[in-house]
């Protein structure tokens, strides 16, 4: 009965945006991620020479050839080791670039480092960088500039969420996240050879030397700005194929065509102008008059007038939109509490009815596009081959839902604290989070909703100051290690603050073992765990979903949530 009050609120919404463009918005985050600080060296006004000021007119003046865009509002933070949100790895990876990036196929492809090899043992990896490599202000880069960016992302001064998922593997970690950075496994023999020794093998490292948490960052500038240097655009030296010209908070951040690239010459826009606008109707209004030719955030009233529209574009990317509980508050330090809250959601009716059909509902954590070892889809080897919910059968799910909780101690909810939901108002996140409080008031648990804004809402979460909180991650590669690490209980991103003796040693196991049959074991083991405590819970599958003008050409979006605008065109 609850559930048409929903989805006539849900028409009612809809025809408002039809006449009035109501309101709403495509996932900002994670992360992925998904989800702040920083500054200049001397000459660090980006960029310091000749040829790169006469490049910097045109786009700081708006003239010249300007792709303007919506990926989101205000980010977080832009500092490569602290990002862990889509919208701000987005920006990164338009004004930095690893040793090795991802091509339009998705496949591994040169990128600082011209070519790479691996030792027959798999713990040594060295990459040889292109001649001539420039930062942003015309300055050298060499390979000591990744021995310092890779010591910085361990130092537990900076904190970086990622820190263990991208270097963990590395020998010396342990002692470099401790403190000790010089011991961390990086060396540069020479300006132009970087190499990495490995504790264990990792097949997937090449993927992590891509990554936007290892690309380099100038030492000079951050010794000279501290905090601050990734917060202006005269302090935010950088290595990719843009640089920040231009940066009003609130307004838009403007990058301009780097002429000290090493692939300059394929670069054919002037600039890019990235509009930070937080209310979907604002940016819908701006793609509407042409003033931005793409945005991602479109309001999800407009959905249905838009489907079959050429510009209207719904690309799978490999995700999880699920929910944090906080485990170290009651009640959801009880297992039994938490999967009674999980049983609860009709996950068909979120996905189908609440997101249009967007998203896809969601029966495990890791959904399709992950690979397991062999090849094969990770999801489909998952518990048996069976889903972990059965989506189709919400009656029984909540029948026992109500059972666990009453086993927990709250019969019909009776005792049970009332509880705070924190989302932002983004997309469907309002929608999801007043479906819930119905959802969950059925098996007697009260719901209030806290809408927090975008800035705030991921260090809230990350710092634990929640009860129950929207959360989500976008893959930043296709092994399952990348999403299963978030509930390692000593990982940064680790929000729900998941902390499990038997799961943390299944994860090891995956990172030290040579036989792909048994990393592939101790993964699922690590699943199993998870789905059966309840360490979080799995809502939907993310697809992306935005408005793109059929002037932009050569252009792309990946299966990780990422849109390559580098090499794009704008046709006249």
């Amino acid at each position: 009965m609850k559930k048409k009050v929903i989805a006539v609120m849900l028409a009612a919404a809809m025809v408002v945006g039809v006449t009035a463009c109501g309101g709403g918005s495509a996932e900002p985050a994670p992360t992925p991620g998904i989800d702040d600080a920083a500054e200049t060296t001397e000459g660090g006004e980006a960029p310091a020479d000749d040829a790169a000021a006469d490049s910097a007119a045109p786009a700081a003046s708006g003239e010249g050839k300007i792709l303007s865009v919506q990926i989101g509002p205000n980010p977080e933070t832009i500092d490569p080791a602290l990002n862990s949100a889509v919208d701000g790895g987005n920006m990164i990876l338009h004004t930095f670039e690893c040793l090795l990036t991802v091509d339009q196929e998705g496949k591994l492809a040169p990128g600082q480092a011209e070519t790479w090899e691996t030792s027959e043992d798999g713990l040594t990896w060295t990459f040889h960088l292109r001649d001539g490599l420039k930062w942003s202000d015309g300055s050298a880069l060499t390979a000591n500039d990744f021995v310092y960016s890779w010591r910085r992302v361990c130092d537990p001064m900076v904190a970086a969420p990622y820190a263990e998922t991208v270097l963990g593997m590395v020998e010396g970690f342990d002692d470099a996240i401790g403190g000790n950075l010089e011991a961390l496994g990086v060396e540069a023999p020479d300006d132009s050879t970087l190499v990495v020794h490995l504790s264990s093998p990792c097949s997937y490292f090449g993927s992590l030397a891509a990554f936007a948490t290892l690309s380099p960052v100038q030492q000079a500038t951050i010794d000279a700005n501290g905090d601050g240097w990734a917060v202006a655009a005269d302090t935010y030296i950088c290595n990719g194929s843009f640089y920040i010209s231009e940066w009003v908070p609130g307004s838009y951040i403007m990058c301009t065509k780097n002429p000290n690239y090493w692939n300059a010459d394929a670069i054919k826009l002037d600039g890019i102008k990235f509009n930070l606008i937080e209310d979907p109707n604002a940016s819908y209004s701006a793609y509407q008059t042409g003033e931005v030719l793409f945005i991602k955030d479109v309001p999800t009233e407009e959905i249905p007038s838009l489907t079959g529209n050429e510009e209207f574009h719904v690309d799978p990317i490999i995700g999880t939109y699920y929910l944090s509980l906080n485990t170290q508050r009651e009640p959801f330090n009880d297992p039994k509490v938490r999967k009674a809250l999980s049983l609860a959601i009709d996950r068909e009716y979120v996905a189908n009815t609440l997101m249009q059909g967007t998203y896809s509902p969601a029966s495990n954590f890791m959904g399709p596009g992950w690979i397991d070892t062999d090849g094969s889809q990770f999801m489909d080897n998952a518990n048996g081959g069976q889903p972990y919910i059965d989506t189709t059968n919400h009656e029984a799910n909540v029948e026992e839902a109500k059972q666990l909780l009453a086993d927990a101690g709250y019969p019909d909810g009776a005792g049970f604290p009332a509880i705070t939901y924190s989302t932002n108002d983004a997309g469907y996140h309002k929608v999801v989070a007043e479906y819930l409080q119905q959802a969950w008031s059925e098996i007697g648990v009260e719901l209030q909703v806290d809408i927090v804004e975008w800035a705030s809402f991921t260090p809230m979460r990350r710092n634990g100051d929640y009860d129950a909180s929207r959360n989500g991650w976008v893959g930043d590669y296709s092994d399952p290690s990348n999403m299963l690490d978030l509930l390692y209980s000593s990982n940064g991103n680790n929000d729900g603050k998941f902390n499990n003796a038997d799961y943390d040693a299944a994860m090891d196991i995956s990172r030290t073992t040579l036989d792909a049959k048994e990393r592939s074991e101790a993964l699922h083991k690590a699943e199993d765990i998870l789905m059966n405590e309840a360490a979080c819970i799995p809502v939907a599958y993310y697809n992306d979903f935005w408005l793109q003008s059929s002037k932009i050409t050569n252009m792309w979006h990946s299966a990780y949530g990422y849109w390559y605008f580098m090499y794009a065109d704008i046709a006249e």
